[in-house]
């Protein structure tokens, strides 16, 4: 895994945690809303998937602020069969949403040993693998989709067209950190493209392309990402794009991504209606408990000691995000310039004590 930066300002995770949380409340956010796009974004920012996690704070004041998100929601849960539920967010946090809809396929799994929960009206949830491995926390293997607006041109497309729709798939692994793989259908997600743009950073070849179609490395030409499988074979990502569709927005009565308002305005008044799927299934009701545990750490040792290249090392999903929480919850989580002045304004907006931060 590439080594961070010491020469960064970073933060202990209870008091990033607490300032987020603390920001949402003081704009008028529920607390059970502030208490999910807090754990949300820790998550993210803890395990390195820097582009979902404590940077898109300011992003969801505004759009608290302008009433896109609903800071009080009364979300609506609804149980037609026993392995099927629907959740209407009323138009809050997806992350709010997200956890209670995996909580619900968690329960209906516990009961009958598979739960499936539909979300509509709801808004960005962050980082798709913060639910998928809610459902592992509680032993039972879980998945979650979600749909988004049109950035990921069709293969041999030349315009937007789906959403970077993220996949994410989570396994309970006895005396292991849970098999966990949280990926976007796309080559990269755009929130990466944001990211790398903010600290100068090329992006690799073959992910993303120019309004004219043209493949560029260079952040601030970006009009459209290619699918997974880039110039060539990106069918395939496509395709699991349009898997994400169905599940997220066809089966939630949601519109489909290429319809969503941009997640980055200009309009920060009308809500989005983003739909999501969750799903959660119980390991022994397909086999006793002892056979799958055993089959997950044969499988998992079998990958993990395969030959490596030279100079890398073949890990599971999972392993470099696990690894780097602990790395993160050692050293603290950094915080790039650009953040690190958009907290302190948001303190000073709010009348809050700003971070406490420290330079490695």
């Amino acid at each position: 895994m590439k080594a961070e930066n010491d020469d960064v300002a970073r933060v202990d995770a209870a008091d990033l945690q607490a300032f987020m949380h603390d920001v949402l409340r003081r704009c008028d956010v529920d607390t059970p809303s502030a208490e999910a796009v807090s754990r949300a974004l820790l998550t993210a920012s803890s395990m390195g998937v820097d582009s979902h996690g404590l940077r898109l704070l300011p992003h969801y004041v505004n759009a608290v602020r302008g009433g896109r998100i609903t800071a009080r929601p009364s979300m609506r849960f609804t149980q037609p069969l026993p392995a099927i539920g629907y959740l209407d967010a009323d138009d809050g946090f997806g992350h709010l949403a997200g956890y209670t809809a995996m909580d619900h396929a968690c329960s209906m799994a516990d009961e009958v040993g598979m739960g499936a929960v539909a979300v509509g009206h709801s808004s960005h949830f962050g980082a798709a693998g913060c639910y998928a491995l809610a459902a592992a926390e509680r032993g039972l293997i879980g998945m979650t989709v979600c749909n988004s607006d049109p950035f990921v041109r069709l293969h041999d497309g030349k315009a937007p067209f789906h959403g970077t729709n993220p996949i994410a798939f989570s396994a309970p692994v006895e005396g292991q950190p849970p098999y966990l793989l949280d990926m976007a259908s796309s080559s990269i997600p755009w929130n990466r493209v944001q990211q790398y743009g903010a600290i100068g950073r090329a992006l690799p070849p073959d992910v993303a392309a120019d309004a004219t179609g043209k493949v560029t490395c260079d952040p601030a030409e970006v009009a459209s990402l290619l699918p997974l499988g880039g110039a060539d074979f990106g069918f395939k990502g496509a395709g699991l794009a349009g898997m994400v569709e169905v599940l997220s927005s066809t089966l939630t009565g949601m519109q489909n991504g290429f319809r969503l308002l941009p997640m980055g305005g200009p309009d920060m008044s009308t809500p989005r209606g983003v739909g999501h799927f969750f799903l959660a299934m119980r390991p022994d009701a397909f086999s006793d408990r002892e056979t799958y545990q055993a089959s997950m750490r044969t499988y998992l040792d079998d990958l993990r000691s395969q030959p490596a290249l030279d100079g890398t090392e073949v890990m599971a999903p999972g392993d470099r995000e696990w690894r780097c929480q602990a790395r993160r919850d050692a050293q603290g989580i950094p915080l790039d310039a650009a953040n690190l002045a958009a907290y302190e304004r948001l303190a000073e907006e709010l009348g809050l004590t700003p971070l406490a931060v420290r330079r490695s």
